[in-house]
């Protein structure tokens, strides 16, 4: 059965838009998902699926957490080979000795991702940036917080996009792997 990622965006910082993940999971598994498995307290999901698209999940997902929360909650959800092929592809992994320091950020439209492109002119060296065929990869080596370019990204992307830590994606990755019980 494929599997799938869904990613939450803004939810459980600070105390506003709480969604506690026992209830994310009881929200998927009541649409039908499978072998749903939650990591961290950020939104990060796992699940199997025989029907609909990536995109179908991400709408029904969104529209559960409105009725469930009385939020909206922009949810980015890829397959498990869109997902895989993102950390295979990170341009920058063998130099992220900080896993906190390498962002990775997806979204759920290919033509929002394709637009971050325009934000390359920001980077200023040690930083590193690039756009590739299933997210855009950012490392910043002198740390998240003092990047220009992190700020631009995550003001950019507004609601279309969703960032993780190198860390938090290969935890989720390795989720991916395992088989659901």
């Amino acid at each position: 059965m494929p599997r799938f990622v869904a990613l939450l965006r803004g939810v459980n910082v600070g105390k506003a838009r709480r969604v506690p993940m026992a209830e994310f999971r009881a929200l998927l598994e009541e649409q039908g998902f499978t072998g749903v498995k939650t990591l961290l307290n950020s939104g990060n999901a796992v699940f199997s699926s025989d029907g609909r698209s990536a995109l179908a999940h991400a709408r029904s997902i969104a529209a559960s957490l409105v009725e469930r929360f009385g939020f909206e909650v922009p949810v980015v959800v890829k397959t498990s080979s869109q997902f895989a092929s993102a950390v295979a592809q990170c341009p920058f992994a063998a130099a992220a000795d900080d896993h906190s320091r390498l962002l990775v950020v997806f979204t759920q439209e290919h033509k929002a991702l394709a637009g971050l492109s325009d934000l390359a002119g920001l980077v200023q060296p040690p930083e590193q940036f690039a756009v590739g065929k299933h997210a855009a990869h950012l490392h910043c080596a002198g740390g998240i917080l003092e990047s220009e370019l992190a700020k631009a990204l995550l003001a950019k992307s507004g609601d279309t996009a969703t960032s993780r830590n190198w860390a938090t994606v290969l935890k989720i990755n390795d989720l991916l792997r395992d088989e659901p019980a």
